[in-house]
């Protein structure tokens, strides 16, 4: 039985396609232990200087600094937890929502799931599978690296050492309900069968 941590960052909740995706997963693993993790419902704070600061290799005293530590620690502590993550990548203006983002900025941490060595950083989170449940309007050329939204969250995953990745893609959503209902069910079937 595999623990899959799920991370939902769309901000449109039961429409999201992103979700919907998530959901197929889901369902065709109903044998999994799962976290889930709502950061449209539940953000993370985007980091600020005292977040900044205690979110660091070594947090300075304070009660400012510990709720992000503690915070911090314990979506850390849901990373390694996790066989597989599953994140919810909706693409917005061509990037990953701002509260995803934020997500990724506890996930890093020197010397816990990245350290630096002479050859460069090296991530620590080691033997994860990640999928990226992708949805977008339009309909791109991922050889050219646009939108940044996936080749930013494979890098971010990479650097914490997650690089087996799977992406699957919902697109062409603005181009009319039945290239919509097509591009959902072609995704909902790809990831239902991983």
């Amino acid at each position: 039985m595999a623990n899959v941590l799920v991370i939902r960052s769309a901000a449109t909740g039961e429409a999201s396609v992103s979700n919907k995706l998530i959901n197929a997963y889901l369902a065709a693993h109903p044998e999994a232990t799962v976290v889930e993790r709502d950061l449209d419902a539940n953000p993370v704070p985007h980091v600020d200087s005292a977040s900044l600061a205690g979110i660091g290799r070594q947090a300075p005293e304070g009660e400012q600094f510990a709720a992000a530590r503690a915070l911090q620690d314990e979506i850390i502590g849901e990373v390694f937890a996790a066989d597989i993550i599953v994140i919810g990548v909706p693409v917005y203006n061509f990037g990953m929502p701002s509260t995803l983002k934020a997500w990724f900025d506890y996930v890093g941490r020197a010397g816990t799931t990245f350290q630096y060595t002479a050859e460069g950083p090296e991530g620590l989170v080691k033997g994860k599978k990640a999928i990226l449940a992708q949805a977008r309007a339009g309909k791109y050329d991922d050889a050219t690296g646009f939108p940044f939204a996936v080749p930013h969250t494979k890098s971010l995953l990479s650097f914490v050492g997650i690089d087996d990745v799977t992406v699957v893609t919902a697109e062409g959503l603005a181009f009319g309900p039945e290239a919509a209902a097509e591009a959902i069910s072609g995704a909902v079937a790809e990831i239902s069968a991983l």
